[in-house]
């Protein structure tokens, strides 16, 4: 007879050793791939902390061979750097709020209200996402509808489109509040909640890490938002750090080392932003909000 003691542990380790070659393998490729995402921010952050010279050494240096911290405090002094900055954030700010309230709502309505022609609206709201695509469509049109109000010069055409939705944004809700179960709010209404306090209480802690995620791409697209400042931003003190930066580079003569410092800065409080929201941000992704 066969001793099954002895012949059941070989069978499993065999089995065992193709999945754990499997996920080394597996681990090697994405930490490869993670090293030749990050290889770009890696060159950017050290040549900005690099001196001119070294900088234009041959062969160039891996790491700077003298860290130059000076190079921060003259990035952010060759440009008005922290009035961009300012002006940045007043508009990534409000832009958010816009976005994430306004989305909320309408994506609310979709999922929840059953109204006479609610799928052939939603599916028009879905339809514009083309129009977004394609930006130059509606450029010209839109400039003169600002210019008719004479917003041009302010910040108003960049923020007040935000309150009136975004449909990327209504749609990545909407899968995520359809998801909710209706016995939940029912049994809220027989408690007495109306539906502001229904939305308070019940559905946005519920929807949380899904107004993450939508938090979190309103935050990038604002932040380097730079055909809107472009376009309607005449003024250099208003100017936006992404159409600042840009504007410096074609008038001046690059200094390479101060414009990779600065860029830094600018990247840095995006990498903070989504630190912050990482465990809401991946919680949305993995309950179905992109989907």
């Amino acid at each position: 007879m066969t001793d099954v003691s002895r012949t059941v542990p070989f069978t499993v380790a065999k089995r065992r050793r193709p999945i754990a070659a499997s996920k080394i393998a597996a681990r090697v490729i994405l930490y490869a791939l993670c090293a030749l995402f990050l290889l770009p921010i890696y060159s950017m952050v050290t040549s900005g902390l690099k001196t001119p010279q070294e900088l234009g050494a041959f062969p160039p240096t891996f790491f700077p061979q003298q860290l130059a911290w000076e190079n921060y405090e003259l990035a952010t002094s060759f440009i008005p750097f922290w009035q961009y900055f300012g002006n940045t954030l007043f508009v990534t700010v409000m832009s958010t709020i816009g976005s994430v309230a306004s989305s909320f709502v309408i994506a609310y309505g979709f999922a929840r209200f059953d109204f006479p022609g609610r799928t052939v609206l939603f599916y028009s709201v879905l339809g514009s996402i083309f129009l977004a695509s394609f930006p130059v469509v509606t450029l010209v049109p839109l400039f003169d509808f600002f210019t008719r109000l004479g917003w041009v010069n302010t910040y108003l055409p960049l923020i007040v489109p935000t309150f009136f939705g975004n449909a990327f944004y209504i749609f990545l809700l909407r899968q995520f509040l359809v998801r909710i179960p209706a016995e939940i709010l029912e049994a809220a209404r027989l408690d007495g909640a109306n539906e502001f306090q229904l939305i308070r209480l019940v559905v946005l802690p519920l929807a949380l890490p899904a107004v993450a995620v939508v938090a979190v791409f309103a935050v990038f697209n604002a932040w380097n938002d730079f055909l809107g400042p472009l376009i309607y931003l005449q003024d250099q003190s208003k100017y936006t750090l992404a159409i600042g930066l840009s504007f410096y580079k074609s008038m001046h003569d690059a200094q390479w080392h101060l414009m990779n410092m600065a860029s830094t800065l600018v990247v840095l409080p995006e990498i903070i932003v989504f630190l912050i929201f990482q465990r809401a941000f991946i919680r949305g992704i993995a309950a179905g909000a992109i989907k």
